[in-house]
Parts: structure tokens; sequence; C-alpha cells
């Protein structure tokens, strides 16, 4: 068995991937509410920010916290297009939960719905990540942790999809993001106990890229592109029919508006 290191840069890593998940919970509940109170297009082109802004967010937070992630006695390497692809399982499935919402006619059914596609969406992104790990050996998981860390997903979505529905000043949506990045936080390092390596040592080189190569710049791409969108809402007038720009409602991933 490897051992495994969690936090390589002690607290930097989970301290900083949790600030990327209140970001990104921040800005996609703030687009929410914008979203639930605006019609036709605009609502549309709200609920695809919020879905880009909460997938992006959660998606960096995850490999954030990777990059303290490590295993003794192998390197780790990433698969890139299982990477990306993760990425895009995140912001879709999270829309699919925010349009649920959003266009529900029952509220609470729309709740349940909507927060069981976006908790399935979160725990599925995490798990495309873990699998798209490449290392010296086999990863096998706890499956009662497993468990555990679904639960918590569809939780912690629900309760943000509640408080989107349920409030509406940002002093209220500040803390019900710090509540959301706590409970993805949680899910993530959950998950991450469940898993258990056997170290199988070899010289034969690994397949994928790096976490520096790939993951960081990534994340410092998606991390940029989350501030900026932040701003964007910050300046925005609040009306209910405002729209936001269609650079803004194109996610990573090529979602048109």
């Amino acid at each position: 068995m490897g051992h495994l290191d969690h936090a390589a840069f002690g607290w930097l890593t989970p301290v900083l991937s949790y600030a990327m998940a209140c970001t990104g919970s921040a800005l996609g509940l703030r687009c929410t509410v914008r979203g639930l109170d605006a019609t036709g297009r605009s609502r549309r082109n709200w609920l695809l920010t919020a879905a880009s802004a909460i997938g992006t967010g959660i998606w960096t937070m995850h490999f954030v916290a990777m990059l303290g992630f490590g295993v003794t006695g192998t390197e780790i390497r990433y698969d890139v297009p299982l990477t990306i692809f993760s990425l895009l399982v995140a912001m879709t499935v999270v829309g699919a939960g925010l349009f649920a919402v959003g266009y529900g006619r029952d509220r609470r059914r729309a709740l349940v719905l909507g927060g069981l596609t976006a908790g399935f969406g979160i725990a599925s992104m995490h798990y495309l990540g873990m699998a798209a790990l490449r290392l010296h050996g086999q990863v096998h998981y706890d499956p009662a942790l497993v468990a555990l860390s679904v639960v918590i997903s569809v939780i912690a979505a629900t309760a943000a999809l509640w408080a989107a529905l349920s409030i509406r000043s940002p002093a209220a949506v500040a803390v019900a993001s710090l509540v959301m990045a706590g409970a993805v936080s949680s899910m993530h390092y959950t998950g991450m106990a469940a898993v258990g390596v056997r170290v199988s040592p070899s010289g034969d080189a690994l397949p994928g890229a790096t976490a520096m190569q790939f993951i960081f710049p990534l994340a410092v791409g998606l991390g940029s592109y989350l501030f900026l969108t932040a701003a964007f809402v910050a300046l925005s007038p609040m009306s209910g029919r405002t729209e936001p720009s269609a650079s803004l409602t194109r996610p990573v991933g090529g979602v048109a508006r």
C-alpha cells in the first residue's frame, strides 16, 4: 500500500481550493437568483452563466486540492481528455439541475429533481477526475465512504438550489455560498478518504500530463474566468430584464448562447 498525502503543500491547497469553491458557489447562486427574477432569453443566459460558474468552481476546487495529493512510490499524471470531460460533465449536469429549478412548475419537485441531478453531477465530476489519475499501481475505494460522499454532494446541491429559490439578499447568498463550499470540500475530502492505492513500482513512463503541466495552468485560467465573471455580475444593474453578455454566457467547453 502506498502512503497517501492529501496536503503536500500544507494548508495552501485546502484553503485555496475552498476559496475557489466559495467563489464559484457565490457567483453561481447570484446568477441563479438573477435568472429566477428574469424571463425569456435573459433567464436562460443567467442560468447558463450560473452553471458554468458553479461547475467551474467545483472542478477548480477539486483539482487545486489534487495539486497537494501524492502517493509514495509512484509519480502521478492525468489523462487530459478525461480530465477535461469531467469539467464538461460538472457544468452540464449542474446546468440541468439549475434549469429544472428555473423552469419547473412544481417548486418542491423541481428542487428534489434539481438537487439529485446536480448532486450526482458533482459526484460524477469528482470520480471522473479520479479516474483520470495515472500512476504505477491500482486505485481502490471504500464503498461506504464513496456512498457518504455522494450523499453529501446531493445534500449540498439541494441546499444550494433551495438557497437560490429562497434567498435574495447578497449577504444571505454570501453565507449560503460559504456553507455550500464547505459541503463541496467535505464531499471532496470524504471521497479522498475512501481512496487506497496499491503501488506496483515500475520504471515505465506514465502516460498523461503532470499536475503542473496541465492542471495548474487550467486551474489558473478557470479561476481567472470566475473572478472576471464575478466582476461583471457585481457591476451589472439589478434588473429582472438584465441579460449577460454573450461572452460570459458561453461556459468553458463551448456552450453557446
